[in-house]
């Protein structure tokens, strides 16, 4: 019995992957490759992954953004579970990083359930606000750059639907949150974010330990 979080070192946490983690071969796969790279941080938990596409399914979602892609662990987990007309819409800038996302993909077979866009996500999601697009989304997922965070809940609130979900990744910030005196303007936008989450009267909100801290904002 515990009146708080458990604290996971090592190996408890590979205890928790151990009796818990499906991953398919090709999210295994992706994961391992991306280890290997410089930004490797950038990488959500394998965990993480499962967790959101599990909500995909509670939602019955269909229509999901993602504002982030990196080498696409993240989609891929939730394409898996998406019907066969569900849809992604993914936001990235790199072409480098989304080459990897799109081979791992196409080798699972999700590749026709994933819009990949290159562009700024606050351009695309405005385009996609203007040619009609307001509440018409289950589930966002937002994991880029943190000083752009503010503005995406905006652009996500008006696309979901009432009761559509909002996720938002690294709210914790490997604890650096906690820094009152930071000067980092990624910390300090995360700050002020989680502050204005806590008293915006237009969503349902949780902020889970899971990876480096995950929010869930369900729109009233």
């Amino acid at each position: 019995m515990s009146n708080r979080t458990l604290v996971l070192d090592d190996a408890l946490y590979d205890y928790l992957c151990g009796v818990s983690l499906r991953e398919t071969p090709w999210q295994r796969q992706l994961r391992e490759e991306t280890a290997t790279l410089e930004m490797a941080r950038m990488q959500i938990a394998p965990e993480q992954g499962q967790f959101m596409a599990l909500l995909v399914k509670l939602m019955g979602a269909r229509q999901i953004i993602e504002v982030g892609t990196f080498t696409g662990y993240s989609a891929l987990s939730m394409a898996q579970v998406l019907p066969e007309d569900g849809k992604i819409l993914c936001c990235d800038v790199s072409a480098e990083w989304t080459a990897i996302a799109q081979r791992y993909w196409q080798a699972a077979g999700v590749q026709q359930r994933i819009e990949l866009v290159l562009a700024p996500a606050e351009e695309t999601l405005s385009a996609r606000l203007k040619a009609g697009g307001v509440g018409q989304y289950d589930l966002m997922f937002i994991d880029a750059d943190k000083t752009g965070y503010a503005e995406y809940v905006e652009l996500g609130l008006a696309l979901l639907r009432p009761g559509g979900l909002l996720l938002l990744d690294n709210t914790l910030w490997s604890g650096r949150v906690l820094d009152a005196h930071t000067s980092d303007l990624d910390t300090r936008a995360l700050q002020a974010l989680n502050k204005a989450l806590l008293h915006d009267e237009r969503i349902d909100l949780s902020l889970l330990p899971v990876g480096d801290g995950l929010t869930l904002c369900r729109k009233r």
